[in-house]
């Protein structure tokens, strides 16, 4: 008696290619406002004003670059993953738990459709 090995049906499959293909356009619109502020020159019109308050401005500024500048990486890594999830869908191992081989939940997918690790696996590492 052969097993057939557990996977999400086509229709499933299907589901949660729209869902992701959802997170992916939304994600690339947060990601080109993010890029949008590295080329904008926010000068804010302080070219008049005492050099102490342009100084604190400028740190300020370059700050708040750096943490848009992290911001991007992780949404880029997001999109990355969420395209890695579309090629699982393509290939039928979607939703497959790389620890354990089980399905993982669909409801943890349907929060986190890039998801390749059961609960029960996460909490293992």
């Amino acid at each position: 008696m052969t097993t057939n090995p557990v996977k999400y049906s086509d229709s499933d499959l299907e589901e949660f290619k729209g869902i992701i293909l959802d997170k992916i356009a939304h994600a690339q619109e947060d990601l080109n406002l993010l890029k949008g502020t590295f080329k904008n020159d926010r000068n804010n019109g302080t070219e008049d004003t005492s050099p102490t308050f342009k100084g604190f401005e400028e740190g300020s500024e370059t700050m708040s670059k750096e943490a848009n500048v992290q911001l991007a990486i992780r949404q880029e890594k997001f999109i990355r993953d969420l395209n890695n999830a579309l090629m699982r869908i393509e290939n039928k191992t979607y939703g497959i738990c790389r620890a354990t081989g089980n399905l993982i939940q669909k409801q943890r997918l349907m929060l986190v459709p890039h998801a390749t690790l059961s609960i029960e696996a996460k909490k293992m590492q």
